[in-house]
């Protein structure tokens, strides 16, 4: 049976992804500072920090996949996953896992060869330290300074995704390699349920090796 831990497995994208993973017969453990009241069936919750070394070296060690589903900078807008992600790679070569990202849309280009959303003049100036970090870390991933024998994937999501724009679940989703992707009338969206639903298609079936990918309508 293929298992998975979702580091941030109690939050919005770790949530969705740990409930398609149990609908499929994955054994998911959701990694959290703090347990749930209310739990999702099938799910084994277990408390622990991203920055504890030896706790994510033993994650790596014990399931197929570690997720990172968290956000990448504090409350003040400073980075704190960027730093950590050289020994969460470090941890997944050494155990034998795949390390995967729940990363953001603002690394996404708008159309090929155009500029990253984060770069355009109207982007959300509060949401711009969170872009950046999370960019940072995929440049990170595609850079020759990876451990060797790093096995990862990096997921986008459409413009508006997010716990304030759930969606509704229609079964399917598109996707591109950097480009954000666009319906007819130019909304950029993907449902959480859909999300998950092209986050768990790679756990199972790896197409994206060592890719970003972006995922949208």
């Amino acid at each position: 049976m293929t298992s998975i831990a979702i580091i941030g497995g109690t939050g919005y994208s770790g949530g969705n992804i740990a409930a398609e993973a149990v609908r499929r017969g994955i054994r998911v453990t959701a990694v959290a500072r703090q347990l749930p009241q209310t739990p999702q069936g099938g799910v084994d919750y277990v408390q622990g920090d991203v920055a504890d070394r030896a706790f994510t070296d033993r994650l790596a060690a014990e399931h197929d996949v570690v997720v990172v589903a968290i956000h990448a900078v504090d409350g003040e807008g400073r980075p704190v996953l960027p730093p950590l992600v050289p020994g969460l790679a470090e941890g997944a070569v050494a155990g034998g896992a795949r390390l995967a990202f729940v990363g953001g849309a603002g690394s996404t280009h708008e159309g090929v060869g155009g500029p990253r959303l984060v770069d355009a003049p109207g982007f959300v100036e509060a949401y711009k330290s969170e872009a950046l970090a999370h960019a940072g870390i995929l440049d990170w991933l595609r850079s020759d300074g990876t451990p060797a024998g790093l096995k990862w994937f990096y997921v986008s999501p459409a413009e508006t995704y997010g716990g304030y724009n759930p969606g509704t679940a229609v079964g399917g989703y598109r996707t591109s390699a950097d480009t954000v992707l666009r319906d007819a009338e130019g909304k950029s969206e993907i449902s959480g349920a859909d999300f998950a639903l092209a986050f768990v298609d790679e756990i199972t079936t790896p197409t994206h090796v060592n890719q970003r990918f972006v995922v949208g309508y």
